[in-house]
């Protein structure tokens, strides 16, 4: 008896049509890329996007697209407007991005209208010289090759305004790199650079500059020159000094130069505009105590892994900063004043040798460090302290010209010892169109009505540590509004008609609990015993805290309509029950609930953090 022949399996035959994971493109696969469809698409834009193609070679029919067709000179046949030559357009933008090319032809320099070309993420090793030719581009982009260096003719390329080089093998760069004085942006981060070449500071236009992890022990003295810079990254090499003359950056922002082997702070003192300082893992043994006179706009201070033992008292003068690091220091001592910085939203202590705040205080967080340092303040030293903050009498502040809220649309009043905004000001701030006002650390009894004229402006609001019992209706017309904070204010409820405020990103509210006496000792008054039913509305919100309030339950049929909300912090409240459906509330990032009297999630739970309580809830849903 015969048997049948067994089925050949399904999966046998499937796998003639499952191209391998690592197929290598042959030349005829890499042309087919450029299909008659991609090319007049090509003759229409301008724009060639071969980005992920797997390309082993640039096709060889890139070359032959303006020259592969005729001009059609029957009258009598119709033609389509897009096939006639005059309308065909130069290519003008270039992507070869994320593909495995060794070389680029040289017949790359026939392109000359390209303002942008993208070769990042290859395997290139060198550029081709006839690139020198594309005197038109403004954007080169060659990061994450294997280059090693650059043409010595760059300084053709004449309108170039952003320069990406980065994770290359780049070691020297050339001296014709500094004749690129159009340059705004200029990536030489992740190569093996020991030295920039004399005269960096030509490139007077720069904003950008980037040469993180690389080998440069010195800084060229003329890189003061470039003073357009706003952002400086250093971070990752063996720098040891840097120039007393780096104050001359006037309008440098951010400044970043961790992991390097500095001994001393840099002279900041004319960097007006200087917001953010990244000095962590160094040998900076001081701060300079005039330092921080000087350093007015400074919102973010990394210090973190230095030798510093001794933090001067000045430092309370950076009234706007919001993030200061001090992280595995020598600190022995901390300055109490800084309880009463306005704006200090992060600081870090760990790994110092304090004596004077207990462990478990500092691992409890920034805003009981604050508190312990307040507590430490007598009425001599908080006297004290506020007259070198407001050193005005009670409205009489002198308000900022109209000439500096235009520059910065800024209306800034913090710590200015105000119970009311003469109407003036926010009149002035309406014709500057300011769209930031901070009016925090106040004694506003009152909402500014004044506010109101900037509605078609302003985007961010801060009216925090005043003395606020109530909020009206009008605010509802800050239609713009994405930043709101009312934190620290004599609060318990907000309009229902907020929920209007649907651009809003982030509400905060903790601590409505002040007192008559600023900065000073208070009896608490209980708070928002319950979440605002109009924050239920507010359907784009990502941030909201309400920490260190009066809160008994949290609703979830609210929450629910708050499907972009990232972080939720409702620690230290009176909660007595988390609901489960909380745990399907998926899309929170950051989840903070402790310092409550209910009884589940356990602390362990808490402490494993957001994913882990929520998985917890989730678990415990009955479905």
């Amino acid at each position: 008896m015969n048997k049948k022949p067994a089925k050949e399996s399904s999966v046998k035959n499937r796998r003639k049509f499952i191209s391998p994971l690592f197929h290598v493109q042959t030349k005829d696969e890499d042309e087919k890329h450029l299909s008659n469809i991609v090319i007049k698409n090509v003759k229409t834009t301008g724009v060639l996007n071969l980005h992920g193609k797997h390309l082993m070679s640039v096709p060889d029919r890139l070359f032959t697209i303006y020259n592969d067709g005729h001009v059609d000179l029957d009258f009598n046949s119709a033609c389509k407007d897009d096939d006639l030559w005059w309308n065909v357009k130069p290519l003008t933008n270039l992507d070869l991005s994320s593909n495995v090319l060794t070389e680029i032809p040289s017949q790359i320099g026939m392109f000359q209208d390209l303002t942008t070309l993208n070769l990042q993420d290859n395997s290139l090793t060198t550029l081709p010289v006839e690139i020198t030719n594309l005197t038109k581009l403004t954007k080169l982009i060659l990061n994450r090759n294997k280059i090693n260096q650059l043409p010595k003719d760059i300084d053709k390329l004449l309108d170039l305004r952003i320069l990406s080089v980065s994770y290359n093998c780049i070691g020297e760069l050339p001296d014709t790199l500094v004749d690129l004085v159009m340059l705004e942006k200029l990536d030489l981060s992740n190569n093996a650079i020991a030295e920039l070449p004399c005269g960096v500071g030509f490139l007077v236009r720069l904003q950008e500059f980037d040469v993180s992890n690389n080998k440069l022990t010195e800084l060229p003295p003329d890189i003061v020159n470039i003073r357009s810079l706003r952002i400086l990254n250093i971070n990752h090499n063996s720098i040891k000094h840097l120039s007393e003359s780096l104050g001359e950056l006037r309008k440098l922002q951010i400044f970043h130069a961790q992991h390097n082997d500095i001994e001393e702070i840099p002279d900041f003192t004319g960097c007006e505009c200087i917001q953010e300082i990244y000095l962590g893992n160094n040998f900076i043994k001081e701060i300079p105590e005039d330092l921080c006179e000087n350093l007015q706009h400074l919102k973010i201070w990394e210090l973190r892994d230095n030798q510093i033992s001794f933090l001067p008292k000045e430092i309370v003068k950076l009234v706007h900063l919001t993030k200061l690091d001090l992280t595995n220091n020598e600190l022995t001592e901390i300055p109490a004043a800084i309880g009463l910085l306005p704006h200090l939203q992060s600081f870090k202590l760990d790994g110092n040798k304090l004596k004077q705040i207990r462990p478990d205080i500092i691992q409890t967080g920034t805003q009981r460090i604050l508190q312990f340092l307040r507590e430490k303040l007598n009425e001599d030293d908080l006297n004290s302290m506020t007259t070198n903050f407001a050193n005005t009498p009670i409205d009489a502040c002198v308000f900022p010209d109209r000439y500096k809220m235009r520059n910065g649309n800024i209306l800034n009043l913090t710590m200015k010892n105000l119970t009311l905004v003469p109407e003036e000001v926010f009149e002035e701030a309406k014709e500057a169109r300011v769209s930031v006002v901070d009016l925090c650390k106040n004694k506003l009894t009152q909402f500014p009505s004044g506010l109101i004229m900037l509605s078609n402006y302003i985007t961010e609001l801060n009216l925090s540590t005043n003395q606020l019992k109530e909020v009206p209706d009008a605010v509802a017309s800050l239609a713009k509004l994405k930043f709101l904070d009312l934190s620290k204010n004599m609060l318990s409820d907000l309009p229902e008609n907020l929920k209007s405020m649907t651009n809003l990103r982030e509400l905060v509210l903790f601590n409505n609990s002040s007192s008559e006496m600023q900065y000073q000792f208070f009896t608490l008054l209980p708070r928002f015993q319950k979440m605002p039913n109009c924050v239920y509305g507010m359907i784009g919100l990502e941030i909201l805290m309400l920490n260190d309030n009066s809160l008994e339950e949290i609703n979830m049929e609210g929450l629910k309509n708050l499907n972009r909300l990232a972080t939720l912090n409702l620690s230290n409240n009176n909660i007595g029950f988390v609901p489960p459906e909380l745990g399907d509330m998926t899309h929170l990032k950051c989840l903070k609930i402790k310092g409550n009297p209910f009884r589940q999630p356990r602390y362990a739970i808490l402490e494993q953090g957001t994913e882990s309580i929520l998985a917890y809830l989730r678990d415990k849903i009955v479905r």
